[in-house]
């Protein structure tokens, strides 16, 4: 090495140094055992609770059961049948009127209810006069149970003494009561806006606090800029809650999937199964005909699409903490 390679302090550089190679989550796991001791009852309780509901519900999907056989609380297993269930489930008519209910219910439920919380949470963001009883007023829908909230509507509904009807007749707009929730082509319309009303409260409050993050830096930059009250909008607020909005939205369309008080409450799933969800219908398959096999067949079909959902929410949360570690 010649003379002029050493630095002006006369040492010879430092050698390059290895990558330091990551430990393997397993590898992680082992070198912290100890810490896993800490949470061990938490790790039994969720085994009990969640675990093994889920491995018996799997493993009873490949059985037939009837309402004859069970013991206790666990159906007896009359035959193995492998993948029948599913396959009698898949190629079922009514199955896939179901899934039609549910993916108008799911869909229109939250669309609506993303539109109106939105709207609400746009208009509480502004400094008036009463913000905070408005605030309290919009916040009662959501914190009143889905049974209260389903009875409710019940009587808004009715046919015969209903709040609805009686109100539209006495401003002579209609001549006789308007039938909802008995009418095949009313009752899913009826029952949405019964849950927007239940549940936009929740997107008023997630979007509310996004919209308090939002600089007002660039809310005075825009409007320097020439930008009116659409533009400052869609190019200022959008962009930022764009992260908030997305997981507001699966969120909501996961709880509108597993959603069962509200249907089953005001309707049943009638008539003739025009408001039948997929939750319903396991009840109804698990609870009314025995058909534990069966159901649980179609639980897990119902596991694992709302499973694909929760891992779009799992990435979601998970890329934007690594966004804003990275700035």
């Amino acid at each position: 090495m010649a003379v002029s390679d050493f630095p002006a302090s006369g040492r010879a550089p430092a050698p390059p140094r290895a990558p330091v190679r990551k430990r393997g989550t397993l590898a992680e796991m082992r070198r912290r055992w100890a810490d896993y001791l800490y949470v061990a009852p938490a790790l039994a309780v969720m085994a009990f609770v969640i675990a093994f509901p889920l491995a018996y519900t799997v493993y009873v999907s490949f059985f037939k059961t009837t309402a004859r056989n069970t013991r206790g609380l666990f159906p007896a297993l009359n035959s193995y049948t492998g993948l029948d269930n599913y396959r009698d489930i898949l190629t079922d008519r009514n199955f896939w009127d179901i899934t039609r209910n549910t993916i108008y219910w799911t869909v229109g439920s939250t669309g609506l209810s993303f539109v109106l919380g939105f709207g609400a949470a746009l208009i509480v963001q502004r400094e008036f006069l009463g913000r905070g009883v408005i605030r309290g007023i919009l916040l009662i829908p959501y914190v009143i149970s889905a049974v209260t909230a389903a009875y409710l509507w019940r009587w808004i509904y009715h046919s015969d003494y209903g709040l609805l009807s009686g109100v539209l007749i006495d401003w002579g707009l209609i001549d006789r009561p308007v039938i909802l929730l008995d009418d095949i082509q009313r009752v899913m319309p009826a029952v949405i806006v019964a849950n927007v009303w239940k549940e936009f409260p929740f997107v008023m409050i997630m979007l509310l606090a996004g919209l308090q993050t939002v600089p007002e830096q660039l809310m005075r930059a825009a409007r320097v800029d020439g930008a009116n009250a659409w533009h400052r909008f869609w190019h200022v607020t959008v962009p930022h809650l764009r992260g908030v909005i997305l997981i507001t939205t699966l969120l909501l369309f996961v709880v509108n999937l597993n959603s069962f008080t509200l249907v089953y409450v005001m309707t049943g799933g009638g008539p003739v199964d025009a408001s039948q969800l997929w939750i319903t219908e396991i009840y109804s398959i698990a609870f009314q005909s025995y058909r534990f096999g069966y159901a649980s067949a179609f639980s897990v079909i119902l596991f694992v699409v709302m499973l694909s959902f929760g891992f779009f929410y799992v990435r979601t949360l998970t890329g934007g903490s690594k966004q804003r570690r990275a700035t």
